[in-house]
Formats: structure tokens, sequence, C-alpha cells
């Protein structure tokens, strides 16, 4: 995946919750619902605190539940 496609997913998510389309902290099914994608359960932890990467935008609450790093407002 580019990152084209990643800062577009963040910004789709973070969009979603400030419409109230999504609720955090949120599983990975409900991002692969909303956006009609499929690999959600891949790009959240890729993209958690502690991963290894730079992309660190969200928090792992508990195993398979996520928020976001920062307030998205």
């Amino acid at each position: 995946m580019s990152n084209k496609y990643e800062g577009d997913t963040i910004r789709r998510i973070r969009a979603a919750i400030l419409a109230g389309d999504l609720v955090q902290p949120f599983r990975a099914v409900a991002i692969n619902r909303l956006l009609g994608i499929d690999w959600a359960n891949t790009f959240l932890p890729k993209h958690c605190i502690g991963n290894g990467y730079t992309t660190e935008h969200f928090v792992r609450v508990k195993r398979g539940l996520y928020r976001l790093k920062i307030n998205p407002l």
C-alpha cells in the first residue's frame, strides 16, 4: 500500500469520527464496513504506537480495539 492510500485512509477515518459515523474506540471490522475495504485488520496495527514505523496514528486500547492517537478536531 502506498503512502497516498495510507494518508487517504487515515483522513477518511478522522472524517468519519468527526461526522459521528465511527465511534472510538473502534475495531477493524467497523473500518472495513465504513470504508468498503477488507484490510483494516493489518492497517490498524501497522500504524499503531510502538509498531516500529514512523506512522503512528492509532493507540491500541486492547487487543483488536483502537482509537486515534490525537483528537480528530
